[in-house]
This record gives structure tokens, C-alpha cells and sequence, in this order.
């Protein structure tokens, strides 16, 4: 009788997979018995919610919830952040998980126990403070991530990072900060991160769904501001003037045959919207000078210099035509790069998202031209940013509250399934890195 010979490292291979799948159960288990908890705490930062940079209340209860898990906590990274360090009880990769904190100058509408009552100062007015974009529920997932690895954590092969971050919506004028700062104050290295995580809720998306895509995911983008300057005259005398607000007029109208004319939407999408047009100051007087801003968003980096030649041009020679001038600054203020899931990583990743909520419920999506300060991170190392549903099931998309409006609603059971979604890609990416 012939002796059957297994190889070593099959039966090796073997236990590393079946304790893989018990790792998994136990996040599975962990993740719902902590629903409540994840619920209660965005529930607690919706009702007290903080702008970017402001994020003192927010970051503090974070902090202390690592710190009482027994987790390494770093503090006032680019002005609020908050990083934790969770070092696993055997040796691997360094996995970065990533979690934004900034609520928006919004006035809450909807009927909740929880809803926001908090009013501030934003750029010299006076407003409304909302988590109008779903990042009170980011906070509470990573919370529950830590707290589920955290227990994990002589199994874990590697170390997880927790980054909160301050400021994704944009630091307040005059002001640095968000993802771009993070990494300037160095929260990618020591210990040096290999791959980083992180989801958005999607108020429009059915809550059980998980939408991903390869590539370009989300927008690059840059502000502008166009200054138009002309001659000022009586309302009733055009003719002595050089009227700014007509050239800005033929601007605002002529900048739109870039993406109509010159993009391969066919490809990828592009957008150049102004959203704000400032001049004048009475009905019978035509203004000597009008301000413009708005913002582009693009792709590829091709398009993104195609767009960018295109609108000074169109407005330097439009103004031109008329005898005036303009003067373009592209980018105005911020510019975020294209958020990009790294191909091979996420092709690698998927049949875990898969495995987590279940095949039928991950989608691919078309490209969002909506922009996220995450691709900063992913400028440095490989990243997968996903989309988590938050829209009650049977809902509309189309008609279901957008994020950043004051109807912004979120259907709170799909939480853990990104609590059991990053916990899974963590023990996933350490045990093949582990291989």
C-alpha cells in the first residue's frame, strides 16, 4: 500500500486559512454584538456635531475610547487628529484604516431625537452645524473596527493604524488641514503604512450594499476664481463702459463647451461648474470688476491640464474680445488628486467585500465626480476606498436626501457591515502578506 504524502506547507496553508475563517466569525459576532454601542456613538456626535479644525469634542471622545482599549493614541495631528496604533502579537504589514470627523455649515431639517441644534461662526456668519454627509457614522464604525481588532489583537498578524482625520470637507479659509496636512505631519510613517482602508457612507445606496470600483473612483479637483475687469459707467450709458458682468456672462457660457467639446466623456466624465458670480453693488450702476469662482473636476491627469489650458484661455481671450480683462487663478485654494483604488489591490480584495455581504451585494459603480481628500493617502501607498450603503431598504435613489443637504437621512442597521467590511480586509491583506 502506497504511503499518501501531503506536503508541509499544504497543511500549513490549511491552518492559516481555517484560523482565518474563525477570525471571521468572530468579527462577525463581535460586530453585531456591538450594533447598539456603534449606533449610540453617532448618534452622540450627530447631535454635537464640529466643523473642520473644530473637532475638539469629537476628537477627545475618540481618543479615549483607543486609549481605554488599551490602544496607542497620538493627538492633535494637523490641529485635531487623532491616530491609533494597535501592534498584533505576531509580525506582518502595517494596515492603515481611515476615518473622517468634520461636520458641514449645514441647518438640520430632519425630524430626529439626535438631530443638530448646534449653531457657530463660518467664514463671519453665523450657521447651523450638521453631519450632513455621513461622517458621524465613519467615526462610529472605525470605533467599532478598534474595538473588535483591539480584542483580537495577540492573533493579529500586524499592525492597524486608526486615523481620524480632521477637516476632509476643507480646512476654513486661511487655514491648513485635512488628509494633505495628515500626511505632511508624517501620520504615514513610523511605523511606515503598507495599504490603507476606508468607506463613505452613501445616503442613495441601499443599506446591505457595499459599491466599489477599480481605478478612478472619485474626482480630482481644483477651485478657480476669474476676475473680470472692465470699465465702470451709468447703467443708462453702456456705451461708456466696459461691461464686466456681460464679458463674465460670455464666460461662465463659453466654459462649458470644454467638457462638451473637447472631453472624451466616452472615457471619462469631467465637469466645470462656476458657482458663484459676485459684482455690482446697484441696479443702475455697471461695476467696474466681477468675481467668479467654481470648481473642475476631472480623471486623468490629461484631462485634468486639458481643462485647466482651456479655461484661462477661454477667459483671458473672451475678456479680451470685449476690451476687458481676467485674470484666472486655477487652483484658487485646494486641489485634492484623483482618488484612485489601486487595480491589482482591489482585484485582490474584492472576494473578501464579497465574502462579507454576500456576492449579489457588491456592486461596481460608474465614476463619482463628487471629490475625496483620501486620495492623499493613496498618492503614497495602495488604497481601496468603498461605498457603504445607508439608504433604508426599498428606498428610492433618485429621490432619497443627497448628502450635504439639510434632509440627509441615514438608515443606522448597515453599520456593522462596514465595521465587518474593514475588519475583514485587514485580517485578509495581513494573512496573504503573511503567506
Amino acid at each position: 500500500m502506497k504511503k499518501l504524502f501531503v506536503p508541509l506547507f499544504l497543511f500549513v496553508s490549511l491552518s492559516a486559512s481555517a484560523q482565518n475563517n474563525a477570525a471571521k466569525k468572530i468579527v462577525s459576532d463581535k460586530a453585531d454584538a456591538l450594533e447598539s454601542k456603534i449606533i449610540a456613538w453617532r448618534r452622540d456626535f450627530h447631535e454635537h456635531p464640529e466643523l473642520g479644525n473644530r473637532e475638539v469634542r469629537t476628537s477627545a471622545i475618540i481618543a479615549k475610547h483607543l486609549q481605554a482599549l488599551g490602544i496607542t493614541v497620538q493627538t492633535g495631528i494637523a490641529t485635531t487628529g487623532v491616530v491609533g496604533i494597535l501592534k498584533g502579537g505576531l509580525p506582518g504589514p502595517v494596515v492603515a484604516l481611515r476615518a473622517d470627523m468634520d461636520a458641514l455649515p449645514v441647518i438640520e431639517r430632519v425630524n430626529l431625537p439626535f438631530a443638530s441644534k448646534v449653531k457657530t461662526q463660518y467664514n463671519g456668519n453665523e450657521v447651523g452645524v450638521m453631519h450632513s454627509c455621513g461622517h458621524d457614522s465613519h467615526m462610529a464604525i472605525l470605533m467599532g473596527v478598534a474595538e473588535v481588532l483591539s480584542s483580537m489583537k495577540k492573533d493579529l498578524r500586524g499592525t492597524v493604524k486608526f486615523i481620524f482625520q480632521p477637516a476632509e470637507e476643507g480646512a476654513p479659509t486661511g487655514e491648513k488641514g485635512g488628509a494633505e496636512e495628515m500626511v505632511k505631519q508624517g501620520v504615514m510613517e513610523n511605523p511606515k503604512v503598507d495599504v490603507i482602508f476606508g468607506l463613505h457612507i452613501n445616503s442613495q445606496t441601499e443599506v446591505g450594499k457595499i459599491v466599489y470600483r477599480p481605478g478612478g473612483t472619485m474626482a480630482g479637483v481644483k477651485d478657480l476664481q476669474i476676475t473680470v475687469k472692465g470699465r465702470s459707467a451709468h447703467g443708462a450709458y453702456p456705451w461708456s463702459s466696459v461691461d464686466p458682468i456681460v464679458v463674465s456672462a460670455q464666460i461662465i457660457t463659453s466654459l462649458q463647451s470644454i467638457v462638451s467639446r473637447n472631453i472624451n466623456v466616452t472615457e471619462n466624465p469631467a465637469v466645470v461648474t462656476i458657482g458663484v458670480i459676485n459684482g455690482g453693488s446697484r441696479f443702475n450702476i455697471i461695476p467696474e470688476s466681477v468675481k467668479m469662482q467654481g470648481t473642475v473636476r476631472y480623471f486623468t491627469d490629461g484631462d485634468e491640464k486639458l481643462i485647466t489650458e482651456n479655461v484661462k484661455r477661454i477667459a483671458t481671450k473672451t475678456a479680451e474680445a470685449y476690451g476687458a480683462t481676467a485674470e484666472v487663478m486655477i487652483p484658487f485654494s485646494n486641489k485634492y488628486p484623483v482618488t484612485f483604488n489601486d487595480i491589482a489591490l482591489t482585484a485582490k480584495m474584492l472576494p473578501t467585500l464579497e465574502a462579507t455581504a454576500g456576492k449579489e451585494n457588491v456592486l461596481l459603480r460608474p465614476p463619482v465626480t463628487g471629490a475625496e481628500d483620501f486620495s492623499f493617502y493613496q498618492q503614497k501607498v495602495p488604497g481601496i476606498f468603498f461605498f457603504l450603503g445607508g439608504m433604508p431598504k426599498g428606498g428610492n435613489s433618485i429621490t432619497a436626501p443627497s448628502h450635504h443637504t439639510p434632509d440627509f437621512y441615514l438608515d443606522e442597521s448597515g453599520f456593522t457591515l462596514g465595521v465587518k467590511a474593514l475588519c475583514n480586509l485587514t485580517l485578509d491583506y495581513m494573512a496573504g502578506k503573511g503567506k
